[in-house]
């Protein structure tokens, strides 16, 4: 007598069997990269992470530190988390407490952070997605989820257009965390509630050529 299993596979068999043979072979063209001017490859993310309710600053080499430090002053932030690579030159003349991640900080006093400070691996314009490596600029997974405000550091040469691209740049082995604004969900009636699994108020400084 024939098991469930069997009686299923040998449906699966047949079904095979009197399938049509595939005449024209599947175009898989999804890896192209999309080409875009500087320009609108920079609009197209600004676009896309204001859409996502993020706050968004241009910046160029020689004014990061002045727009880090203002964001930092909108938000009344007085005590901030960097991770340990990160260019101390990018806090401007900020004046409040800076602490240095480590990974022996317990996660949950991540909390008494008013901001953290980072960079990104890589930005995608089309989605408007920030990719987190967990590298020496952007920190361990937990100091850019616990604190309240992210202030994320994006250079242009880290922005490209397409997922495709994205991806190639990052390193499978690393933590990567994908972040589309602020965090919020709409699960519950419909409302949208922010700060649920993240930072509710994201900043991104976007560093392009003087």
């Amino acid at each position: 007598m024939n098991t469930a299993r069997e009686d299923i596979l040998d449906r699966i068999k047949d079904a095979l069997r009197i399938a049509p043979p595939v005449v024209e072979p599947v175009v898989r063209d999804y890896d192209a990269e999309i080409e875009l001017p500087d320009a609108e490859r920079i609009d197209l993310l600004i676009d896309r992470l204001e859409d996502y309710k993020a706050e968004v600053r241009r910046a160029t080499p020689s004014t990061i530190g002045a727009e880090v430090a203002s964001a930092l002053a909108s938000v009344q932030a007085s005590r901030v988390g960097i991770p340990p690579a990160l260019d101390r030159s990018w806090l401007g003349d900020y004046a409040g407490e800076v602490q240095v991640d480590d990974a022996s900080i317990p996660a949950a006093s991540l909390d008494s952070l008013d901001a953290i400070v980072t960079g990104a691996a890589v930005a995608c314009s089309i989605s408007g997605t920030i990719f987190l490596d967990g590298s020496g600029t952007q920190g361990r997974r937990a100091l850019t989820l616990v604190p309240d405000v992210h202030v994320c550091v994006v250079q242009d040469a880290e922005i490209v257009v397409d997922m495709p691209a994205a991806i190639r740049r990052l390193v499978p082995e690393r933590p990567i965390t994908m972040i589309a604004g602020p965090s919020a969900t709409s699960d519950i009636e419909l409302q949208r509630v922010e700060g649920v699994h993240g930072p509710r108020t994201l900043i991104v400084v976007i560093v392009s050529a003087e």
